[in-house]
């Protein structure tokens, strides 16, 4: 199964952010990033659980705009996180780019996807990010569109019900024939990597989710099988499987590299490239 490398949030982000032992989502976990679908992923895990002084420090670095925001949310629980997670991904960004968080600019697709703003294009990064209760995971990549996604696995009661709904035949098929305990990690299977894929579009819940085939069963290595009339192999998306910690799963769809794309249609042009760069 294919796994890819994440690191732990660095000391200034754990200082913050520190997690508590009675939380049954896992300490972040050091891992090295490794080269995936012809290129690097890097996936970082950051707590959001901080203290209200953290909160108040971290507020100063976001936009008027995001301020906004974080005043309209009704729960203190909910508007403490966004305050976090919008924040995070400023520093994020920002060591990335060597400017300041707050001078950070971002932009959105038309379906909300951020992206960084046009005075950024010269960067060529790639972001996206996903959160389950206190926990932000931010995936970045260069040049190549990317989408993540995380959850928690766990038993729901009308899981069958969604399936039917919302997987496709195939995937529904491949959902109903797993052993009743196999069943919460083959939804959850399912929903992060076709989650993952329709961000990496920018089309969140609008794209259809019956017009692709994903992977699910515990036993198979994550793979998207089938865009619409187009095979997973040929469909110029790679699927990446990962595990922040116990009971968390996660996914990561990442756009294939102009090499990786001509190699689909030139095989033997693509290995006498590899050739000659040797």
């Amino acid at each position: 199964m294919s796994h890819v490398g994440y690191r732990v949030a660095d000391p200034m982000e754990r200082r913050v952010l520190s997690l508590t032992d009675s939380q049954r989502i896992a300490p972040p976990v050091t891992g090295t990033v490794v080269p995936i679908a012809g290129g690097t992923v890097e996936v970082v895990l950051v707590r959001l659980d901080a203290e209200l002084s953290a909160v108040g420090e971290l507020t100063q670095c976001l936009s008027d705009g995001e301020r906004l925001r974080a005043s309209r949310f009704v729960f203190e629980r909910d508007r403490r996180r966004f305050i976090v997670g919008r924040a995070r991904l400023r520093h994020l960004l920002a060591s990335r780019l060597g400017v300041q968080p707050d001078a950070v600019e971002l932009a959105y697709g038309p379906r909300g996807k951020p992206r960084l703003s046009r005075s950024f294009a010269d960067a060529d990064l790639c972001f996206n990010v996903s959160h389950t209760e206190d926990l932000a995971v931010y995936a970045f990549s260069s040049g190549r569109e990317i989408g993540v996604d995380v959850e928690a696995v766990r038993e729901m009661r009308d899981a069958d019900e969604i399936a039917a709904r919302f997987f496709s035949r195939r995937e529904n098929e491949a959902y109903r024939a797993l052993d009743l305990r196999d069943k919460p990690l083959g939804f959850f299977n399912c929903w992060t990597r076709k989650e993952a894929f329709i961000k990496a579009l920018g089309d969140g819940l609008y794209h259809p989710l019956n017009r692709f085939d994903v992977s699910l069963a515990p036993n198979e290595p994550a793979k998207i099988l089938r865009i619409e009339n187009t095979s997973g192999d040929a469909c110029g998306w790679a699927l990446h499987d990962f595990s922040p910690g116990p009971g968390l799963i996660g996914a990561v769809v990442i756009r294939k590299s102009a090499d990786e794309l001509a190699s689909m249609a030139y095989p033997e042009r693509a290995a006498l490239r590899s050739m000659l760069r040797h």
